[in-house]
């Protein structure tokens, strides 16, 4: 038989042994009793050999026992043994949710997340997947809100960290995209990035929410909070106005997407409000070219626009108004070449 023939045979009983013994395990389950401990059931496979696998089991049912005791230090003495002793068998993630368990029960949160972490990341096809999700998402919310992970064997709080509260959303966000969890990380990463006073990076993640999850149960507050948060960055018709704009278009948004929403009537004065702000700030412009340049035809192209802004307003009949004093020195200036010439800043 040819070599290469030989070693590509070889290669698919590799593989095929690792499958049966990652199926193995996959049927396993650990389960713990005050009486007998733990025992492994529905498989025969811990990823070790039996020597090793004896001194795995001692270990957790030390640190089970500690654990039962309320000796959490002990415990988790013995749970990172494993971890670092036995990586590669099925009792280190046992090991690890162990630890996090405990972590989170003396609010070492940011431990507690890191634990969590490090399953997802060794080993993603844990049954606990979404489990620890959800314990991930209650870590990052109960910092967004105030909680303050314990530093020395958990005996001294420390300061509050909203911005971890962010990063760890963030992180969910990686770790499954598409769980249930997923939506809510990102709403309160927004909502964290706000109350740190990064309006930025709230709308980025406001904006991420509505591309990617637009069937959310959340989506209209997402739409509603873009406008209200572009809004507030408005400093009047003096100034620029591409945030004027941006509220618009989501408080439109909004009204057109889900216009049975109980928060309708704040989203109809949120574009109100805004539509004259724009409208404001066209009139601005065209009493500009119309007193200080003379320009008429800049003037009318403002005047007009302030119109259309916002066409049921005050503004809008000030804008006509306007447009009239417009016409009028233009008929003027018509008639009077020196005078027009002067209007026009010629002289």
């Amino acid at each position: 038989m040819p070599f290469a023939l030989l070693r590509h045979l070889s290669f698919a009983l590799i593989a095929i042994a690792a499958s049966v013994l990652l199926t193995a395990r996959a049927r396993a389950d650990l389960v713990w009793t005050p009486q007998g401990g733990w025992q492994l059931e529905g498989g025969s496979l811990s990823g070790l050999a039996e020597t090793e696998g004896h001194n795995a089991i001692d270990l957790m049912n030390k640190g089970r026992a500690a654990e039962e005791k309320g000796r959490s230090g002990m415990a988790l003495g013995y749970y990172g043994k494993v971890v670092k002793r036995y990586p590669n068998s099925i009792w280190a993630p046992e090991a690890l949710y162990r630890s996090a368990h405990l972590r989170l029960l003396r609010k070492q949160y940011y431990k507690a997340f890191d634990a969590y972490q490090a399953i997802i990341g060794k080993y993603p096809n844990s049954k606990r997947f979404d489990e620890i999700i959800g314990e991930q998402y209650r870590i990052a919310t109960a910092l967004l809100n105030g909680a303050r992970n314990h530093f020395f064997f958990a005996l001294i709080p420390g300061f509050t960290n909203r911005a971890r509260g962010v990063q760890y959303c963030e992180q969910i966000l990686v770790n499954a995209p598409y769980n249930n969890y997923a939506p809510l990380a990102l709403m309160e990463a927004a909502h964290g990035q706000h109350r740190l006073g990064n309006i930025e990076e709230a709308i980025d993640a406001l904006d991420r929410f509505i591309n990617n999850y637009p069937q959310s149960i959340l989506a209209p507050d997402a739409y509603l909070n873009l406008a209200q948060m572009n809004a507030a960055l408005v400093d009047g018709p003096y100034y620029d106005q591409a945030s004027t704009k941006e509220a618009i278009t989501y408080y439109q948004d909004f009204m057109i997407l889900f216009p049975g929403d109980h928060n309708i009537d704040a989203a109809e004065k949120g574009l109100a409000d805004m539509k004259k702000t724009l409208a404001e700030s066209k009139i601005k412009m065209a009493d500009f070219y119309f007193y200080k340049r003379s320009n008429f035809v800049a003037a009318r192209v403002f005047y007009n626009e302030a119109i259309t802004s916002y066409p049921d307003s005050d503004v809008a009949k000030l804008a006509r108004k306007r447009l009239s004093d417009v016409e009028a020195a233009a008929e003027q200036a018509k008639r009077s070449p020196a005078s027009g010439k002067k209007l026009l800043g010629i002289f």
